[in-house]
């Protein structure tokens, strides 16, 4: 086999470059190592900068987003009883989110793919990338049980945290990162209203709360979690009592509970590997950076990664102007630092950490109100929060 860009991974950011590239007549072959069925069953983020529509708008997939998602102009932060309003329009001059789980952005993505004719192949096996720092990069794997060979140009590793590219790089050629976090977030998903129109950040003494949801009758809740929580440990009914406890007394009067019907612990942890492009394989999303969801910035990192490669790609092939390709990383790695920055900013102001040192609880305290009081902190706050730009 050959094609012009081999895309491993099947995810978002894998298939949205995958779509902008087909779309102007660049070959390009996606490898998924797990099922169709198990890809669009992952439950993660649903907060869309307008960077991230707006790719999805270009890719065609952002007919049933405008259709079915949910706008966002502002979000509250709570602070134990008090509650105060970002308003994101009148801070940034009328920009907003999108609310849209990424399951669905993912859909819209697959169906465009499919719709189009472009070609992804899913339970590939033993996926290996091979000569990238040479002259004929190519990967190899088992598709359908046959050992098959794919000669390619570029190869795009979108593969996440865990995936093949960023572990075929050698370790003396990449640096990384990391920062894991003292606790989790445990969250469930529920067929209930959620509790407000919009977003609800908590901090509380007992620890951070988040309130969202995927629809109008489809509500997404987190509560912060010890490190080594059980998933087990935490009944539904002890989850909503924990959930009200941090919210104020009027938000949680009004909540409307019911079965959970996925429940999960997620470790928060800051990551970034450093470069990005390594001869012709170019790491994407997780496979180079994670963020805590605190601030919503992973999956939007990973659509202006894309982005950036997109733009790099189509000069190398359609302009023979090689300068954007070779700036990706710089580009790339600019934009994700801000948005580490920001991430672990609002982690470290809105939760308790264990045995936290009366002097820096009283800072982080302080941090916060400054912030709500602040007109300027505020526009910073939202400014970030809607996206920096591209």
């Amino acid at each position: 086999m050959s094609t012009q860009v081999c895309i491993i991974g099947a995810g978002p950011s894998g298939l949205l470059l995958g779509q902008l590239l087909h779309d102007i007549g660049i070959e390009t072959l996606i490898l998924e190592r797990s099922s169709l069925d198990h890809v669009l069953s992952r439950v993660r983020a649903g907060v869309l900068e307008q960077g991230t529509v707006k790719l999805l708008e270009a890719a065609g997939a952002g007919g049933r987003m405008h259709a079915e998602g949910l706008p966002h102009d502002g979000f509250a932060i709570t602070c134990e009883n008090d509650t105060h309003r970002i308003d994101l329009a009148k801070l940034t001059g009328g920009k907003s989110v999108m609310v849209y789980g990424q399951t669905e952005v993912t859909r819209d993505l697959v169906e465009r793919r499919k719709d189009t004719g472009g070609i992804s192949h899913y339970e590939v096996e033993d996926v290996q990338l091979h000569d990238f720092d040479g002259d004929k990069p190519h990967v190899t794997c088992r598709i359908d049980g046959e050992d098959v060979r794919i000669n390619c140009r570029f190869i795009a590793g979108c593969d996440g945290f865990h995936g093949a590219s960023r572990r075929s790089v050698p370790e003396d050629s990449i640096r990384t990162f990391e920062k894991v976090y003292p606790f989790g977030w445990l969250g469930i998903l529920a067929d209930v209203p959620p509790v407000s129109h919009e977003l609800i950040y908590a901090s509380h003494s007992r620890g951070f709360a988040l309130c969202s949801m995927r629809s109008n009758t489809r509500s997404r809740y987190y509560i912060q979690c010890n490190a080594g929580d059980s998933i087990e440990a935490w009944s539904d009914d002890q989850f909503w009592a924990e959930l009200r406890r941090r919210l104020p007394p009027e938000t949680a009067e009004t909540m409307i509970t019911g079965p959970s019907f996925e429940k999960s612990i997620a470790p928060l942890r800051s990551f970034v590997a450093e470069p990005m492009h390594f001869g012709s394989l170019f790491l994407v999303g997780d496979a180079a950076h994670i963020v805590p969801p605190t601030g919503a910035k992973g999956l939007n990192l990973a659509a202006s990664d894309v982005h950036y490669l997109f733009e790099g790609l189509r000069g190398h092939f359609l302009e023979r102007d090689t300068d954007l390709l070779d700036a990706y990383s710089s580009l790339a790695l600019s934009r994700v630092w801000k948005a580490v920055r920001f991430s672990w900013w609002m982690t470290t102001m809105l939760h308790r950490f264990p045995e936290q040192a009366p002097f820096e609880a009283r800072i982080l305290e302080t941090e916060l109100a400054y912030t709500l009081d602040s007109e300027a902190m505020k526009t910073a706050l939202a400014e970030n929060y809607i996206g920096l730009p591209y």
